[in-house]
């Protein structure tokens, strides 16, 4: 299951690496800054509503370990209509959003206008890019990865594709990038709505959308995805903080951290594929109560995940300038990046632990832990250090923080793993 998922996963930072890459070869670094404060933005909307993601791969992939094809049923529905319903509110509330969300983040005038067009083109994504989260969350807890691979590979095609007519032919910039993500992601809502109808049709029956709006069932729904909301706003704000912050200081330095937060990306998205996979056999084997066959599954992800962290660690040490002008040829800016570099060398080492936990907590829905493990690492690690190094670090002081919020997630779960997992593992035994 891991490969196709780690294939899947892959294609997002490849993706927008081309984009970087597109925009890195104009003739001002003001183009990576929008996308970057574009990206930041989206990140924000759309990670703040993953649970609709991850809290359905958790309770189908339970709802699939008991052979429940009426609970299966329900949760791919009712995960549909919550986002269509918050998509839609996305674009009827866009003119706001774009109003607060540009006066809270730092950013030259330039850049600013710039990304504001971005986002006006890119909102209207946002049914599809929602609605593929709750189908590959749905399809995540059903153990299949090969429809969300098949389609994030075509998807990801079709995005360079047209990223390369509207920004190499008809001399786009940034706005032809967020017109070929709009296009590219009703692509792959619609071509995975025909594939889940042509597998799984035993699985799926339309009922009325009153029968979706059950109140005892999305209680338990928004209950557990509350908690994961929560966790995500943590996120959200961490890398919202270190993009604005960048961007305060000035476009290079922007543009600098933006490129060597695709080296923190692709390794996330890497490890991702694992965690994916967690999530799903985890959710199973505690539906089915296979308390074994949970117990060696952790112990596999474990092993994968510290050979994985290794080898990142040594490519990004050795060939950091080499990545970078893949990136990018103006020579500043990659000057400017090596001056950092070496924090993402430490960025696989000290973070697998959270994806792999996260999988594990979300796959017995332990919510609630993977909430305050996020918070903790949140107040206690990432602001308080760069508040406190701000003055002598200055950039140095946002990596700092940043690695340390990576690892203080990992830890702090560690901690609560064996009053939060192990107790629920042992109840099933």
């Amino acid at each position: 299951m891991a490969i196709p998922n780690i294939i899947s996963n892959i294609t997002v930072p490849l993706l927008s690496i081309v984009d970087l890459a597109l925009m890195g070869h104009l003739d001002s670094e003001v183009y990576i800054g929008a996308i970057s404060l574009g990206g930041v933005l989206f990140n924000f909307i759309y990670w703040a509503f993953n649970f609709l993601r991850m809290g359905t791969s958790g309770l189908t992939g339970q709802a699939y370990g008991a052979q429940s094809h009426r609970k299966v049923n329900h949760i791919l529905y009712q995960s549909l209509l919550v986002s269509s319903i918050i998509a839609l509110s996305l674009i009827v509330l866009q003119v706001p959003i774009e109003w607060i969300s540009f006066r809270l983040l730092e950013g030259s005038d330039a850049v600013k206008d710039t990304a504001k067009i971005y986002f006006r083109i890119r909102i209207w994504a946002a049914p599809a890019t929602l609605g593929l989260y709750a189908l590959n969350g749905w399809l995540v807890g059903m153990k299949n990865a090969k429809i969300p691979m098949i389609v994030a590979i075509l998807v990801n095609i079709a995005n360079i594709i047209l990223n390369s007519i509207f920004v190499l032919l008809l001399h786009y910039t940034s706005d032809g990038v967020a017109l070929a993500t709009v296009i590219s992601q009703y692509i792959g809502f619609l071509i995975t709505i025909i594939l889940i109808r042509k597998d799984f049709s035993e699985w799926i029956q339309w009922n009325s959308i009153a029968h979706y709006l059950n109140w005892t069932d999305l209680k338990r729904f928004f209950s557990l995805n509350r908690d994961i909301f929560i966790r995500t706003l943590c996120i959200i704000m961490v890398f919202t903080f270190f993009t604005s912050k960048s961007a305060g200081v000035d476009n290079k330095v922007l543009a600098a951290n933006t490129l060597l937060l695709q080296f923190m990306m692709f390794f996330s998205f890497f490890m991702d594929g694992f965690a994916y996979a967690g999530e799903s056999l985890s959710a199973n084997y505690f539906g089915a109560k296979e308390a074994t066959q949970f117990k060696q599954l952790l112990k596999n992800l474990f092993v994968w995940g510290i050979g994985l962290a290794i080898s990142f660690s040594f490519v990004y040490g050795f060939f950091a300038k080499n990545i970078l002008s893949l990136l990018t040829n103006n020579s500043e800016i990659i000057e400017i990046a090596m001056e950092y570099a070496v924090w993402v060398v430490f960025v696989p080492l000290l973070s697998f632990p959270a994806y792999i936990w996260d999988a594990i907590y979300i796959g017995v829905t332990a919510s609630k832990g993977m909430r305050n493990t996020m918070l903790l690492s949140t107040l206690i690690l990432f602001f308080p250090l760069w508040f406190l190094t701000r003055s002598y670090l200055h950039n140095h002081a946002l990596w700092l923080a940043m690695v340390a919020f990576l690892f203080g997630r990992g830890f702090f779960q560690s901690l609560l793993a064996k009053r939060i997992v192990f107790k629920r593992i042992e109840e099933i035994s």
